[in-house]
């Protein structure tokens, strides 16, 4: 009964004056009573859970239920055709459907949600990565239950990960960033519907992203370290690292990537005090961090080492 008078509702509030308002089109009719001729056959739990999101509220005039909306048909397309009679035999026509299983194309299917949301996802989504590699909005949303994980910071990572496979494996090293814990998803870096950045970056480079939480290390420096000022991924795995730190290899092989002159820099670990100089007492502590502890830059007038 609760559902019926529900429905019913629904009908009186918004389907009588939606059918009157669908445009006319003899191929492809709209339904006389929207929800309703839905309903009687798709009366599933998924279905009827569209009642409880943002989609199937009736008072707001920009939902699909609100008044003098389409309803159902808003998105999936006119339903007149698929809700009549079909012969025996006779394959019954399909209105756009979303998910892997459709037979829409992906840019029906986009066109059909940006026909609303094209001011909340901006003009950057067309052109993007997401947008050439023809991905679905429905490959990331879900529109038929109360709660889209995608937009939940706990749930987001998994819809990520179900494509992003590496950056997933990164992840579940021993030393990254809280995704597990529910403390921080993919979209406080990135922005999924595009950017002007690169990498779907949310800021304009990767420094800038990075310093929306790691302030302490924006400087400026009166000695800076370059490969620090120019991009943190010089060092840093920002998805996850056997390293602490995230860093992507340990000291000193990290440092000595760049650091090669003939200086204690570039020598293996080993004995100390050998004449020939193939090995240096500075390296014993296995990590040039033990003297130069200001690797992201320094501020003392003899910090020019960044050891102080």
């Amino acid at each position: 009964m609760k559902r019926f008078a529900l429905v019913t509702c629904l009908s009186l509030f918004g389907a009588s004056v939606a059918m009157a308002q669908a445009p006319e089109d003899e191929e492809t009719p709209y339904s006389r009573s929207g929800a309703d001729t839905c309903i009687a056959c798709h009366d599933a739990a998924s279905t009827m859970a569209v009642f409880n999101t943002p989609h199937g509220v009736p008072t707001d005039p920009g939902s699909p239920f609100g008044n003098g909306q389409l309803q159902c048909e808003a998105c999936h397309g006119p339903g007149g055709t698929h809700a009549g009679r079909v012969r025996r035999g006779q394959e019954r026509p399909s209105v756009i459907r979303f998910g892997a299983d459709s037979d829409a194309s992906i840019a029906t299917q986009n066109g059909m949600c940006l026909g609303c949301h094209e001011s909340n996802v901006g003009s950057a989504w067309h052109g993007s990565g997401h947008d050439n590699d023809e991905v679905a909005c429905a490959d990331c949303h879900q529109l038929h239950i109360s709660h889209d994980p995608v937009l939940s910071t706990a749930g987001q990572p998994n819809v990520c990960f179900d494509c992003h496979q590496q950056q997933h494996s990164q992840s579940m090293k021993p030393y990254a960033h809280p995704f597990d814990e529910g403390k921080m998803d993919c979209s406080g870096c990135h922005s999924p519907h595009g950017t002007a950045g690169d990498r779907l970056l949310a800021r304009q480079t990767v420094n800038d992203t990075c310093f929306e939480c790691h302030a302490e290390k924006r400087g400026p420096y009166l000695w800076e370290h370059a490969p620090v000022a120019e991009d943190c991924t010089n060092c840093h795995n920002p998805h996850g690292s056997n390293n602490p730190g995230m860093v992507s290899l340990r000291g000193p092989m990290l440092c000595q990537t760049c650091h090669s002159q003939p200086d204690h820099q570039s020598f293996a670990n080993g004995p100390d005090g050998l004449a020939d100089g193939t090995a240096s007492k500075y390296l014993l502590g296995r990590n040039c961090l033990n003297c130069h502890t200001q690797v992201h830059g320094s501020n003392h007038p003899s910090g020019s080492k960044l050891m102080r």
